[in-house]
């Protein structure tokens, strides 16, 4: 996959927490300025693929955020994300994400596989989205990620639209999730997401509908069944795949 990149031009989605602290002195931003230009920066180097999603606590499913993903391609089978609360320089950096393929999932322990979250229904019902690359790129990219899965650590509840975050990341880091069926997202939540950034989730959702004879059953469609107040429905292509037995 070629690096994709829109970090340029694009409507921006601000941070809901700023954290408490005085000003950046004089003699900091001096510093600053020298390590840019004295220091290496390689490892943050390739980060050029830039994803925006949802995602729930796999604990607590009612706490739910707008993750700004900035990844790096390191094969075909595997991606890794630093994840930010917004795409501005002042974006709060709140987690992490690794992308593997179907393929490295199947590798993985019985025990390992429940860390990983499904991203099938993520891709079809159009709320993952790479923002302002031209469509076609950014359904190629779509296809190549449909039945992969995601292992997420979230370190900071930033909040969301109309619900503020923790002035400083707090507690333990938290498993996330994947949405898997319609009514899971919070009301509102996609919504503000496309007004923010001039998305149009339903629409995608219909230039997706090719890649729903891709999906294979994925583990994990099911692993939050029950654990939101609201109704909720499949869409095609979109199935759950049992867990092996764990190894005791």
């Amino acid at each position: 996959m070629s690096s994709l990149q829109a970090w340029g031009g694009e409507p921006e989605s601000l941070s809901h927490a700023t954290p408490p602290g005085a000003e950046v002195s004089t003699k900091t931003e001096v510093l600053s300025a020298g390590a840019k230009v004295l220091q290496t920066h390689s490892p943050l180097s390739g980060f050029n693929v830039y994803l925006v999603g949802f995602h729930p606590m796999k604990d607590n499913p009612s706490l739910q955020l707008e993750a700004h993903h900035f990844c790096k391609v390191v094969n075909q089978d595997f991606m890794q994300c630093i994840l930010f609360d917004g795409n501005t320089p002042k974006a709060n950096l709140n987690g992490i994400e690794y992308i593997i393929s179907e393929k490295l999932f199947n590798t993985l322990s019985p025990q390992e596989k429940h860390y990983w979250h499904p991203h099938n229904y993520e891709i079809l019902s159009g709320e993952l989205v790479a923002p302002h690359i031209p469509e076609p790129a950014q359904h190629t990219l779509m296809k190549t990620k449909i039945n992969s899965y995601g292992k997420t650590w979230h370190v900071w509840d930033t909040g969301v639209y109309g619900r503020p975050g923790d002035k400083l990341p707090l507690g333990k880091p938290m498993l996330a999730w994947s949405f898997n069926h319609d009514g899971e997202a919070d009301p509102g939540l996609v919504q503000s997401r496309d007004k923010a950034m001039g998305v149009d989730t339903p629409e995608l959702r219909k230039r997706r509908q090719d890649l729903v004879p891709l999906a294979q059953p994925q583990m994990g469609v099911d692993a939050l069944k029950g654990e939101f107040p609201r109704p909720t429905t499949s869409i095609p292509g979109i199935k759950n795949k049992p867990y092996p037995p764990s190894d005791q």
